[in-house]
């Protein structure tokens, strides 16, 4: 990743805080390959007083685990300049030898520290928590020279042991600094700084498979197509992401079976499935832990939660929303094997084609901000919404890639549609529209202005049936 590249906002927080004059707490925070780790490098190089990295349980066998990661602390701190006689027996010792080592420095020079991946640290029984709070609370806190960083990927570790701790780090958070996916304008400036020239259906095509993770990005090579470099990165071989999506969970802390159960379930419609319906596809018992998993994969951003436009309140849908994650569960979730040039084998297949919607749909909605601007409505309150009317008896079901509420009293009932070329409004898909709206307008109750929009690649053909919208957005909007 290059410098400065999309994060400019965080940057200039952390510029903030360090020049802040007062003692900092603060979490760099995201999922797995998001950059965090490169952000607080980078950016702080040679000011830090203090600099560990946790090791990975992934790569470690729960025998003596503690015993390992607090070996390791400790060799971190005499490469800083500690001097001890004895190696600390506990995290309480090792946090007393880190504030011998913030002693040892002048009191008037900023002190930055930086704990990465601190969740690995807490391991089971080890007290590293309360140490950390002893540490923090006892002696940290009051020290207005130090600046204090920890990043983590256990997004779920986070939130319930840092963000909403209710114990004796409650409150103490300073700053929380969140890292998001790149954005596709990101991403397009990331490959120029590489070299790599690419058209923008298929940044598209590659963002929908890898979700704009500045690690995945870096295998992108040079002079290969998006089916050639993907498949070099998951189906070859000897492909280095063969495996991520694994390691992705156990960094998350998410390698209970339910949770890719969950995961899998979700993978297999775009508007997702309510509690009920998950618990039968991931065949998880109401009562067994679902609420518990459905939580932990929402706050790492696998999911989301919603109710549909103008739907009851108490009929909660979760969907799956990491491109990545989907892209796994639509290849390569259960297979071991394959040949070489798989990806670019099924280029033309069905199995593309439903991949390629499902993704796209998804793209747009991480991009919703874009196509807000594109549409002129960037500064009118809104919300960003699926739609869909199951059907009955009486009336065929309908639904809704996705629906803009505006508070200006109109509402965007929008269309996504990937495609080599620019669209088409066939006889047959005519007729389908006109039912969706008929069907909105009737069972939605909703007495706004509907303004049909189509958001697709390269823009809408001119035909008899062209004006079933009134308003495109096309891929280059989205950049």
């Amino acid at each position: 990743m290059e410098n400065l590249i999309g994060r400019h906002q965080q940057i200039k927080e952390l510029d903030d805080i360090y020049n802040s004059g007062r003692s900092e707490f603060v979490v760099v925070y995201g999922r797995r390959r998001i950059g965090k780790t490169y952000l607080v490098r980078e950016h702080f190089k040679n000011k830090f007083a203090f600099y560990h990295t946790a090791l990975s349980p992934a790569e470690l066998s729960a025998e003596k685990l503690t015993e390992k990661q607090l070996v390791a602390f400790c060799t971190s701190l005499k490469n800083y300049g500690a001097v001890f006689d004895e190696e600390p027996e506990d995290w309480f010792g090792a946090f007393h030898e880190l504030r011998n080592l913030v002693e040892s420095h002048p009191k008037n020079k900023r002190l930055v520290l930086f704990i990465d991946e601190m969740p690995w640290l807490d391991t089971k029984g080890s007290g590293f928590l309360t140490a950390f709070e002893g540490f923090w609370n006892g002696y940290a806190d009051g020290k207005h020279n130090l600046m204090l960083i920890v990043c983590g990927s256990a997004t779920t570790w986070i939130a319930d042991r840092l963000i909403n701790n209710h114990g004796g780090l409650y409150g103490r958070l300073t700053r929380q600094i969140y890292l998001e996916p790149f954005s596709l304008g990101e991403c397009e400036e990331f490959y120029k700084t590489r070299g790599i020239t690419l058209s923008r259906y298929d940044q598209a095509t590659l963002y929908m498979a890898i979700g704009g993770i500045p690690y995945y990005m870096s295998y992108v090579q040079k002079g290969l197509s998006v089916a050639q470099n993907l498949d070099r990165m998951f189906f070859a071989k000897s492909a280095a992401l063969k495996d991520e999506f694994n390691r992705l969970c156990a960094s998350q802390f998410l390698v209970n079976e339910k949770y890719k159960s969950v995961l899998r379930a979700l993978s297999t419609k775009r508007m997702g499935y309510t509690r009920k319906e998950i618990a039968k596809l991931a065949k998880i018992p109401f009562g067994g832990g679902l609420t518990e998993v459905l939580n932990a994969l929402e706050v790492s951003n696998f999911i989301m939660s919603y109710t549909f436009f103008e739907g009851s309140k108490r009929e909660v849908y979760y969907k799956l929303t990491d491109l990545f994650t989907l892209f796994w569960m639509h290849f390569l979730d259960g297979h071991r094997s394959f040949k070489t040039d798989y990806f670019a084998s099924i280029v033309q297949s069905a199995k593309m084609k439903s991949w390629q919607g499902f993704a796209f749909e998804e793209l747009c909605f991480v991009h919703r901000d874009q196509i807000a601007k594109a549409l002129g409505i960037g500064g009118v309150s809104k919300n960003f919404l699926p739609w869909r009317y199951k059907g009955d008896e009486y009336c065929d079901g309908a639904q809704a890639d996705m629906v803009i509420d505006r508070a200006d009293n109109v509402v965007n009932f929008c269309e996504m549609k990937f495609y080599a070329g620019e669209f088409a409004v066939t006889k047959e898909y005519d007729a389908e529209l006109r039912h969706k709206i008929q069907t909105f307008l009737d069972k939605s109750k909703s007495k706004k202005t509907l303004v049909m929009t189509l958001v697709t690649t390269y823009g809408l053909k001119y035909n008899m049936y062209f004006s079933d919208f009134q308003y495109t957005v096309t891929l280059d909007d989205l950049f």
